[in-house]
């Protein structure tokens, strides 16, 4: 599979099952009114299967997938910072890279919460 091909398999993925979320990016020290920005996007959200539960993934977790050409203002996102999803907020526990051919192509989070 070629870089473009599997930028294109994403795309479709997340323009057809996706919904909007937000990277939000804390700042300024900790505490009940710390300040943050939000960083509008859209991913494709789904709870972990039965047989994903392995390692550090545990039941309740959920795994969003966003491409990498939306996320220019936030990138490198961390476990510093939070994935909200219909204005829920979830910790993110592994941000991993998605990689085709030596082309990222998409931000796959392990998140909880």
């Amino acid at each position: 599979m070629t870089p473009a091909d599997a930028l294109q398999m994403t795309r479709n993925q997340v323009n057809e099952n996706g919904q909007a979320v937000a990277i939000r990016r804390y700042t300024g020290p900790a505490g009940p009114n710390r300040a943050h920005d939000d960083y509008p996007t859209r991913a494709f959200v789904r709870n972990y299967g039965s047989k994903e539960l392995i390692g550090s993934i545990i039941q309740g977790d959920q795994v969003a997938i966003t491409l990498i050409d939306t996320l220019g203002g936030v990138l490198p996102v961390t476990t510093n910072d939070k994935l909200v999803v219909s204005g829920k907020e979830y910790a993110i526990k592994n941000p991993m890279k998605r990689v085709v051919g030596g082309v990222l192509i998409a931000l796959e989070l392990q998140c909880s919460g």
